[in-house]
């Protein structure tokens, strides 16, 4: 992961120019845009690459964060709810924009999203990286308090509302808390302490098999600690050195995942599966099946990767 630490000024690392739809310039003796308040469906809005140009124009009065993201991503899920907290505890002065990479192809070569969870600033339309990777919540908070700084050097300083936003007494009812072992779970995962996390999940499986919820996070936590602290670059020239060992392929394979490159960690494991000896393979199909179920059974890449499987074995 990235350092957690933004630029003293605008770094125009990221072309958005071929996404923005320009507006017309201003009549002689129109005022420009004022600095204020707007409305806005939500603090946390979907973004597609066909809403992203009204996304850079809203820039230009408030903050917008752009959360890239993917269902599969185990990272990303633990990452994105803190975000959206950070973001509604602001009150308005920070917009959230979540972009779904895998929907949204243009606005990931457009930001050059090679790993997510990838977080980067719009401000005054122009973006300002922040961090990659999931950070624990203390980070997202420092992050977003230096963004809020850079955008006042900018002048950049407005605030949202949201539309039809009703008073505390009308809101919606509260989610309902979730089960005790999912909240220790979640808090452990918080506190970067995954055994902890895994421990809680695999209890709750324990008490009922058929808990969806329990047996994916335990999924993702699991992959979240076989790649905590593992150096890719080591990584890599271990496996590279040693294609057929087990272990070396299957941590970059781990790593490939939680980084986005999903069609990689699948070839990487079924080239290694392809070229065992039948004894020998059973801890690569294992994780196999074990990643396909955080990408997801309808994903393409998963159909065809399972297709790849079957072949091999039969």
């Amino acid at each position: 992961m990235t350092d957690p630490t933004l630029g003293a000024s605008l770094r125009g690392a990221v072309d958005l120019s071929a996404l923005r739809n320009r507006p017309a310039p201003a009549a002689p003796g129109e005022e420009a845009p004022q600095q204020g308040g707007v409305a806005v469906p939500s603090l946390v809005l979907d973004v597609t690459d066909e809403t992203f140009p009204q996304v850079l124009e809203l820039s230009r009065t408030i903050p917008v964060v752009v959360d890239l993201w993917a269902e599969w991503c185990g990272p990303c899920k633990q990452l994105s709810p803190v975000l959206e907290k950070v973001v509604i505890e602001l009150g308005g002065r920070v917009v959230l924009a979540k972009v779904d990479v895998d929907a949204n192809p243009q606005l990931s070569q457009a930001f050059r999203a090679q790993s997510i969870p990838m977080v980067v600033a719009l401000v005054g339309g122009q973006p300002v990286p922040m961090f990659t990777g999931a950070v624990p919540e203390q980070q997202v908070r420092d992050v977003f308090a230096q963004l809020l700084q850079l955008a006042a050097q900018n002048g950049v300083t407005g605030t949202v509302s949201v539309d039809g936003q009703t008073d505390a007494s009308e809101e919606a009812p509260a989610e309902p808390p979730l089960p005790p072992l999912h909240a220790e779970a979640f808090d452990a995962i918080e506190a970067g302490d995954y055994p902890r996390a895994i421990a809680a999940y695999e209890k709750a499986l324990a008490e009922n098999p058929r808990d969806a919820e329990a047996r994916a996070g335990l999924g993702q936590v699991r992959l979240l600690d076989r790649v905590q602290g593992v150096d890719l670059q080591a990584a890599r020239s271990a496996a590279a050195s040693a294609p057929t060992d087990v272990a070396a392929q299957l941590t970059v394979a781990d790593l490939d995942l939680a980084g986005g490159h999903v069609d990689d960690a699948f070839g990487r494991l079924l080239d290694l599966f392809a070229q065992l000896p039948a004894e020998e393979r059973t801890p690569v199909r294992e994780r196999l099946l074990e990643l396909f179920a955080l990408v997801g059974d309808a994903d393409p890449r998963v159909i065809a990767a399972r297709g790849r499987l079957a072949s091999l074995l039969f």
